[in-house]
């Protein structure tokens, strides 16, 4: 059975999974579930992942629900480009810096854009600003880390930056949807804040089928 990947249009965690394989260079089949429909809380979706989350990777009888866990497989099953590395210090450089990611800015990231994207907040609160000032200073992690080397965990592309541009991409995203709010809240500019930031993450967008990954609703 061909490998299939499902996810939600514009999932932080299944874009992920997207990116992983374009830095690998895999194509794989990808099924888009609608959010809007509850296509991931379906009596065929929970069969697959009873939590209801995405994503999801089905390969055969391999059925694997965490998005760590997925670029882990990948890496194992297709040992070309490695997104873990390929020594020791490598691999704990990538995963220090890909739980970095996964524990602080996603964490911010959702305290910031949940209530904007779907709870309709429009006025800045004091929720929103102390979000803000705990994404705004995970950016700069960020930028330090940038200091001297092209990737997130050194010169080639790994796990470390699959997990960290979709939080940097969505984050524009809602620039771009939400200027007022997002200008408010500090965060015009961020190319001028953080030139190495943005300089990065054209090197990931310009990646071979890195068009592939992106959210398929921004067409719209």
């Amino acid at each position: 059975m061909e490998p299939t990947i499902y996810t939600i249009s514009g999932s932080p965690r299944g874009w992920r999974v997207l990116l992983g394989m374009v830095i690998k260079g895999l194509d794989m089949k990808v099924k888009y579930l609608s959010l809007s429909d509850g296509e991931h809380k379906s009596d065929m979706y929970l069969e697959i992942n009873p939590r209801g989350r995405v994503p999801s990777l089905v390969a055969g009888d391999v059925v694997i629900t965490d998005s760590l866990a997925i670029l882990a497989w990948f890496d194992r099953q297709f040992p070309e480009r490695p997104l873990f590395g390929t020594n020791p210090e490598e691999h704990a450089r990538i995963w220090s810096a890909t739980r970095d990611t996964t524990d602080k800015l996603r964490d911010g990231m959702n305290g910031l854009l949940l209530p904007i994207f779907f709870k309709g907040a429009d006025t800045l609160t004091p929720e929103l600003r102390e979000a803000a000032d705990t994404v705004m200073y995970e950016l700069q992690w960020l930028e330090n880390r940038l200091d001297g080397q092209r990737y997130m965990a050194g010169d080639n592309p790994s796990a470390a930056d699959a997990v960290s541009y979709p939080e940097v991409r969505i984050l524009a995203r809602a620039l771009e949807t939400h200027s007022e709010l997002m200008t408010e809240l500090g965060f015009a500019d961020l190319d001028q804040k953080f030139p190495m930031g943005h300089a990065w993450a054209r090197r990931i967008e310009a990646l071979e089928g890195f068009e592939k990954s992106l959210p398929v609703h921004w067409d719209n």
